[in-house]
């Protein structure tokens, strides 16, 4: 792997920002943002790439190939919670194995987000549509996880109530997925005249929004990996290998599909992320058995910064083996 690869996506200011929030914590520095503005950083930033994506996908329109791929984009979501709740069930309970499963079948925006900078900053075009893959991706792995939970949960002596019409809204429009969707929808009724008048707003200080909510999730993950020593050596694992194994299957669909390099890098990164967002939310309403310690955890003080600073790089690497968009 060619190591000018990773020093370059280190090097990127949002970055290291993401470092130091995280020696923030480990040198017992008081450095913190004020609770209200990483929500708001983060619902900037969906409706951002949001906004963009619609635009571009207007620009281009939907043919076979952007079919396929949010094609793709849905089976992936459906089958990655599946054969990691299998693997999980190694050694954890049906509770604990689906809600961890579920997390890792669905995807990190921000993780999605850092990718598409790398790409900008190498000049690699990549096509408006995958972010209508994130937006589709992020809901099917939730359900998935909830069905693995009712089709293997050990039973107790009780049948829980359980409300499919709750699980369903929670799915479908929690506030992240809901904020994405629909601008990807404006983006793409407001075409050009939109942009124009939203572009200094969703480009001009996309980066710093970028740069404050990496640091801020330096600081979150930083707190969590004194958590992970709960986890086990196995979870551990779990957390860092299965991200590249998924991203792998990930590469192999967009070299059949014949993806571009662009293209290729950002399905890999939404194979290979995990939710630290959505699907907690979901599954403390859904799945109060199940241990947010061990799915938060895994996903945000691991998963998260081995992809944003090892696991973009090395996927791109892999595509460039492979012969993707050649």
């Amino acid at each position: 792997m060619d190591g000018s690869l990773i020093l370059f996506n280190i090097l990127n200011p949002p970055v290291l920002f993401f470092f130091l929030g995280m020696l923030a914590v480990f040198f017992k520095s008081d450095l913190e943002i004020p609770q209200p503005l990483p929500k708001l950083f983060s619902l900037y930033l969906l409706m951002a790439i949001g906004f963009k994506g619609g635009y571009e996908l207007a620009e281009s329109g939907i043919n076979n190939q952007i079919a396929l791929t949010l094609i793709a984009s849905v089976v992936m979501a459906c089958i990655v919670p599946i054969y990691s709740f299998f693997i999980l069930k190694i050694k954890l309970d049906s509770a604990n194995a689906a809600a961890i499963a579920a997390a890792y079948g669905s995807i990190s925006a921000v993780t999605f987000i850092t990718a598409s900078s790398f790409l900008e900053k190498l000049h690699i075009s990549y096509g408006g549509h995958m972010v209508a893959a994130l937006a589709l991706m992020e809901s099917p792995a939730i359900v998935v996880g909830l069905i693995l939970v009712r089709v293997f949960k050990e039973k107790n002596g009780e049948e829980e109530a359980f409300s499919w019409s709750k699980v369903l809204h929670e799915a479908f429009l929690n506030g992240s997925v809901f904020l994405l969707v629909g601008s990807v929808i404006i983006g793409m009724l407001t075409g050009e005249k939109g942009w124009e008048k939203l572009e200094p707003f969703t480009q001009e200080i996309f980066y710093g929004a970028l740069t404050f909510f990496l640091l801020d999730m330096g600081l979150v993950a930083a707190k969590r990996i004194r958590e992970l020593g709960k986890t086990g050596s196995f979870l551990i694992g779990f957390a860092v290998f299965i991200p590249v194994i998924n991203a792998m299957v990930g590469i192999l669909i967009a070299k059949v599909l014949g993806f571009e390099q662009g293209n290729a890098l950002l399905f890999a990164v939404l194979c290979a992320s995990a939710s630290y967002i959505a699907v907690p939310a979901a599954m403390r309403m859904t799945v109060p058995e199940a241990n947010p310690s061990l799915y938060v955890s895994m996903a945000l003080a691991l998963t998260f910064p081995f992809n944003i600073i090892i696991g973009i790089p090395l996927y791109l690497e892999m595509i460039k083996i492979i012969g993707c968009g050649v």
